[in-house]
């Protein structure tokens, strides 16, 4: 009896230790999946080392070239990548970075999901990661729906 007992302790512990080392491991893995997309997207637009796909025309191309044109868009936007993919990739500020990235990943979908729609599963790809993410580290965000601000 005092056996049997023991053995569904160490079971039922065993069980909750593998699950959440699991989760662990995938929460991790998504965050450093997520950070290193950000990084050398980022990092490939000061330095071009991947090759960039040839103009099309089309709605994708005035949208990108009008931002282009601003002079500030572009620079500001991927050097935020890159220094907010490194966060990710350390496990520095996890869920202000969720939160800075979000409107990045939304956009990075929608655009080519509208404009560009042969090539959406980039997008969709981040952002199922994102929003996995964002589930994982929910309890970081309860302060953020506090209805009433106490001081």
């Amino acid at each position: 009896m005092i056996v049997d007992a023991c053995k569904l302790v160490v079971f039922r512990f065993l069980k909750n230790f593998t699950l959440m080392k699991i989760k662990s491991i995938s929460i991790i893995t998504a965050r450093s999946v997520l950070g290193l997309i950000y990084f050398v997207f980022g990092l490939n637009f000061f330095l071009h080392f991947i090759p960039t796909p040839p103009s099309t025309g089309g709605p994708a191309d005035a949208m990108a070239g009008g931002l282009f044109q601003s002079g500030y868009f572009f620079p500001m936007l991927k050097g935020l990548e890159v220094v907010l993919g490194i966060a990710l990739l350390s496990g520095l500020f996890v869920p202000l970075t969720l939160i800075i990235l979000m409107p990045i990943t939304l956009n990075i979908f929608l655009f080519h999901a509208f404009l560009t729609p042969d090539n959406y599963w980039m997008g969709l790809i981040m952002l199922t990661i994102h929003l996995y993410l964002a589930w994982a580290y929910r309890k970081s965000y309860q302060e953020l729906f506090i209805r009433q601000a106490a001081f």
